[in-house]
């Protein structure tokens, strides 16, 4: 029986102008685990955006966020990867010539248009059970990426991380040492660290993008049980072809909000020369919107998704 999800149109859309972001009910994040480093304090995200591109063997994976926060303090993101990241700034714009190109597919032409630092040195000590493969500034964002040298230690080498950082071991939730060790269990040996300054102002994060093998389309989720609340998840998908099989979240946890739209390699490099090249200028590519919804403390499963083999 054909998958409702990938062939057929579940939600009447007419038309799509609104950004392609993930809108927080509550102050959350649905795609990484986070830390506030000062007691008291609300962390507010009053939008996400996130792009995913997936060829069979690579994926890039594209986020940006506007964050504030109830009183100045530095926050620490944790994102799981199943291979090192090559990590670099992304077009911040992609996601509105985005949204303009699935509104000129669909008819509207509206467009979219309404719609702490690592410590001294930016560095930090390094234990015997990780070593940190890359570090940069990018804007606010100072990133690091750790690899898992010794599985049984890491998540001790991680807590050792944040209180060098200022977070104190009382402000370290179980829940996300406890995701960090599923994680290492299912055999992930790559997380992120990205540490920003947050103030009362709202202020648009750069656009990261994340290029790193996968075998399936990835999605972090479970992660994001260190955060409360219903959430509303939109992320643009980008594959060669549809998605049929699903080991992690089920198909029917997703929403399709329009039917799957062709776009050519011309129209994806003027989104992205990078993921037009990761698919070898194929032409007919197909981009659609997924939603996920649910509160985020239930995410026990990331979204993994790839097409069946036929025989």
């Amino acid at each position: 029986m054909a998958n409702p999800l990938i062939c057929a149109r579940k939600n009447s859309l007419p038309v799509v102008c609104v950004l392609f972001f993930l809108v927080c009910v509550s102050p959350a994040r649905a795609d990484r685990g986070t830390i506030a480093f000062s007691r008291g304090v609300d962390i507010f995200e009053p939008r996400q955006q996130a792009m995913i591109a997936w060829d069979g063997k690579e994926e890039i994976l594209v986020l940006s966020t506007d964050m504030y926060a109830s009183k100045p303090t530095s926050v620490l993101e944790v994102l799981p990867l199943p291979s090192r990241p090559e990590v670099a700034e992304s077009d911040p714009e992609i996601f509105i010539k985005a949204t303009r190109l699935i509104n000129s597919k669909l008819g509207d032409e509206r467009g979219a248009d309404g719609s702490k630092s690592l410590g001294k040195g930016g560095s930090f000590k390094e234990l015997p059970a990780g070593e940190i493969a890359f570090y940069d500034r990018i804007g606010v964002h100072s990133i690091s990426v750790a690899h898992v040298l010794e599985p049984a230690e890491f998540t001790q080498w991680v807590r050792g991380y944040l209180i060098a950082q200022g977070v104190t071991g009382s402000l370290i939730p179980r829940v996300l040492t406890d995701s960090i060790e599923e994680y290492i269990r299912e055999g992930f040996k790559w997380f992120v660290f990205d540490v920003i300054n947050l103030s009362e102002a709202v202020k648009t994060n750069q656009a990261i993008q994340y290029r790193f093998k996968s075998k399936s389309l990835f999605y972090p989720l479970k992660i994001s049980r260190t955060n409360k609340g219903r959430t509303q998840i939109q992320l643009l998908i980008l594959t060669p072809e549809l998605l049929n099989e699903f080991k992690g979240i089920p198909a029917s946890q997703i929403d399709l909000a329009h039917q799957p739209l062709e776009i050519t390699s011309a129209e994806l490099r003027a989104l992205n020369d990078e993921m037009d090249d990761m698919f070898e200028h194929r032409e007919n590519m197909k981009l659609r919107i997924w939603n996920i919804y649910g509160d985020l403390a239930s995410f026990d499963k990331d979204l993994i998704a790839k097409s069946r083999k036929r025989r």
